[in-house]
């Protein structure tokens, strides 16, 4: 099986490479990423592994890439509420349209199957806890606007063609390769780094907020299932664990972790933030019902471990 991971040298979609190069089921990986927030030493000196530099945003290349591929995981975006907000047209341009031209390219070239990204900032201002998929969608920033465009184009395209597709939730996801030393960095990596640099970890609001945090080992676990066993579903499909930890339970964590207390800085909330996230896992257990999830301090220890040994600080 030939698997292409767009946005492969990211966070989420190295660590997926890694997993796919070690399946026997998988005969051939190949990335497209623009590096435009993917890293290519992620992408470096991993075996067999295909990487093609190039923009979703060409459709051309998307078809000559995605010729003889047997399924796709569509990952690469412009991530980021806030850097959406800096920049509206520029993240619908990658995740809206990026995504049209991806599920273009796989209709013109029959790709059999593809699994593709979206965000459980879709369901925004809904208050409703734990979030299920029935909700209506409430997005609060240009960023989930464009992840709620990008499930519809996969489901649209499913519906029209009859394309086999599996459109996923992700929520908070965290772990090794998550990168800190950046403007629009998630909160787990910049507590992380800034905690071992001895810096105050910055907390926006009064850190009550609950998140309902994936470790990326579980999440890319699901991943590989979906590719090598063609699994699709109608709607979209939660990717989380149903767990809901406020930021200041992380700090509690990380503070065990190190052996020691952390300054916390409390910063003014976040413009386009959601208070409370948490998934309703029912659907997401019936395609996938034997995973177990890793626990959130074994997760935020192998991080520790990953950042002690990274050069990324």
């Amino acid at each position: 099986m030939r698997v292409v991971v767009t946005g492969g040298a990211g966070f989420i979609g190295a660590n997926l490479c890694r997993l796919l190069l070690a399946t026997p089921e998988v005969s051939e990986v190949v990335v497209v990423d623009d590096f435009s927030s993917g890293l290519k030493e992620n992408v470096q000196d991993l075996g067999e592994l295909r990487v093609v530099e190039g923009s979703i945003l060409d459709l051309d290349l998307l078809c000559d890439v995605l010729a003889h591929a047997q399924a796709v995981v569509h990952l690469a975006a412009r991530p980021s509420v806030p850097r959406s907000l800096a920049d509206p047209l520029a993240t619908h341009h990658v995740n809206a349209t990026g995504t049209a031209n991806l599920f273009e390219a796989a209709r013109r070239t029959k790709v059999g199957h593809v699994v593709v990204a979206s965000s459980s900032s879709v369901y925004g201002a809904n208050p409703v806890l734990p979030k299920h998929e029935d909700l209506a969608p409430a997005p609060l920033s240009p960023y989930a606007a464009s992840k709620l465009a990008t499930e519809q184009y996969a489901l649209a395209y499913a519906h029209s063609f009859g394309m086999k597709v599996l459109a996923l939730r992700f929520f908070n996801v965290f772990g090794p390769l998550q990168l800190a030393d950046h403007a629009y960095a998630a909160i787990i990596p910049v507590f992380i780094s800034s905690a071992l640099a001895g810096r105050p970890l910055p907390v926006h609001g009064d850190g009550l907020q609950s998140r309902d945090f994936t470790y990326v080992g579980d999440l890319v676990e699901i991943l590989k299932r979906a590719v090598v066993g063609r699994v699709t579903a109608p709607g979209p499909v939660n990717l989380a664990f149903g767990t809901r930890r406020t930021l200041l339970d992380v700090v509690a964590i990380l503070e065990q972790i190190l052996s020691r207390p952390l300054t916390r800085a409390h910063e003014p909330p976040r413009p386009g933030d959601v208070r409370h996230s948490q998934a309703d896992q029912s659907r997401l257990r019936a395609l996938f019902p034997n995973l177990e999830p890793t626990p959130l301090d074994q997760g935020l220890r192998r991080t520790v471990e990953w950042f002690r040994g990274s050069s990324h600080q």
